[in-house]
């Protein structure tokens, strides 16, 4: 979801890996999906599984290896996915809030705190909708 109320420009981060296989990896895709299936079964979330599988299996990209994202493999294997940006949001909610009680003056924090719980409600409302067509 992009920024409502900012200028809103971005992050600047790396490239995202070619979408070619390297020719490093060795792994077979069934093996991915078995690493990827087992990880969220032990209740890991598709974003850490990405970092799982990158930092501790030397899995360049999820996509280039299978040829679907994450999300899709979970939703395949009949596994359901908790959408994590309502979970990242809540969580931020909870510290702006905690933040809040001990520095009552801080306006733009409240004005964050409001902001986030927009979104929040945004978001729902939308994943509600979605579920419904």
């Amino acid at each position: 979801m992009a920024t409502l109320y900012g200028k809103g420009r971005g992050k600047a981060g790396s490239h995202a890996p070619k979408a070619e296989k390297p020719y490093w990896f060795s792994m077979k895709p069934e093996e991915v999906e078995k690493l990827i299936v087992d990880l969220a079964k032990k209740g890991t979330n598709p974003v850490k599984i990405g970092l799982i599988l990158r930092d501790n299996y030397s899995v360049p990209s999820v996509k280039t290896v299978t040829g679907k994202k994450i999300k899709k493999i979970l939703e395949e294997k009949g596994i359901e996915v908790e959408p994590y940006e309502i979970i990242a949001l809540e969580k931020r909610v909870r510290e702006l809030k905690r933040h809040l009680a001990k520095n009552k003056k801080d306006m733009r924090a409240k004005r964050g705190l409001q902001l986030s719980e927009a979104k929040i409600r945004r978001l729902k409302k939308y994943k509600k909708k979605e579920k419904k067509t």
